[in-house]
């Protein structure tokens, strides 16, 4: 691995690697002594353009554990508020000689483009509607953990098991990143949402089934739910949120006792979610976060530590990617 940019440039057994030193870094979190000298000298760049609490602080410590230096940047406050270009803005933290870069920005294709600027690992926290990658892998080892706990042994895969991701489809990156990953992983994935909300072609595009109700939520061993995004919203996709909480909001009600619920945060309690489930024994949502910090730290491992050492031809080899191919519009 060169970049970590989207699911789909990952063969199952770059997945696979991920998970198993995720439980390496896991079992170093629970000694007295959390961190490891792996990354000691190296600089990790964390550019972020949209607000982020977990992606960016668990990036940021995940660095710090492996002993990284860290350096933070934040669209607001700094030259971007000026104008800067993100091309300018990657040329000068670039001076800087980072190991990494882990960006976050509102257009699809942005963490792409960095790779021919930079010779630095570049790492897609969240790029647009196109993908979040590390949300994907720090759910698919929250359930492999679970789900290997209730069974009593290490699970390696999804095989069989049934999810449902619930909600405003159409704006999720995290959609799109989970359902490729879970599907890799073996997964029968469903995505459910009105129609206004659900991608057209998706399933071609995805593999995945597509529900407009919650009749056959039942099925599922797992629930996902999204929160509606409203700030990538240029018009009304739902009637009211009174309608859509009515026809889409997880509860005590449409949540099994053996279901499992997810969530990539933030919640909107009382709209997605009802308070009882977010807070109740199938939530999975503080795992989701303390998996953050090992998938992290396993991500940037396979980076920087895991593989061949970065030259300085790889921004040349890597303006070779291509550019993220689009879900579609709602149906």
């Amino acid at each position: 691995m060169r970049h970590l940019l989207a699911i789909e440039d990952l063969e199952r057994a770059d997945v696979d690697r991920i998970m198993a030193r995720a439980r390496s870094f896991a079992e170093v979190g629970r000694r007295d002594i959390k961190k490891v000298p792996t990354l000691r000298g190296r600089t990790i760049v964390s550019l972020f353009y949209e607000s982020s609490t977990r992606t960016s602080s668990s990036f940021e410590l995940a660095a710090k554990r492996l002993s990284a230096d860290v350096v933070a940047v934040k669209s607001a406050g700094s030259a971007v508020d000026k104008g800067e270009s993100l091309r300018d803005t990657i040329a000068t933290l670039s001076a800087y000689a980072p190991a990494a870069i882990v960006i976050r920005h509102p257009y699809a294709g942005a963490a792409n483009l960095v790779t021919g600027w930079t010779s630095a690992a570049v790492i897609n926290a969240g790029d647009g509607k196109h993908e979040h990658p590390s949300q994907a892998l720090l759910d698919a080892y929250t359930l492999l953990d679970r789900l290997g706990a209730v069974d009593g042994r290490r699970r390696e895969d999804l095989d069989g098991k049934r999810i449902w991701i619930v909600g405003d489809v159409l704006h999720s990156r995290v959609a799109r990143s989970c359902a490729l990953c879970f599907r890799m992983m073996g997964a029968e994935v469903t995505v459910c949402g009105p129609p206004s909300l659900i991608p057209r072609g998706i399933t071609e595009a995805l593999g995945v089934e597509v529900a407009h109700d919650l009749d056959a939520l039942g099925e599922a061993d797992v629930v996902y739910a999204l929160r509606m995004q409203r700030e990538r919203m240029s018009e009304s996709f739902v009637p009211s949120v009174r309608e859509y909480v009515a026809h889409y909001q997880i509860d005590s009600r449409r949540l099994g006792a053996r279901q499992l619920l997810m969530h990539p945060g933030p919640v909107n309690r009382g709209v997605e979610l009802s308070p009882e489930v977010v807070d109740g024994p199938a939530s999975l949502i503080t795992a989701q976060v303390e998996s953050g910090l090992v998938v992290r730290m396993a991500i940037l491992y396979e980076l920087l530590a895991g593989g061949e050492p970065r030259g300085a031809g790889a921004a040349d080899r890597d303006a070779e990617l291509p550019a993220p191919t689009p879900i579609g519009e709602p149906a």
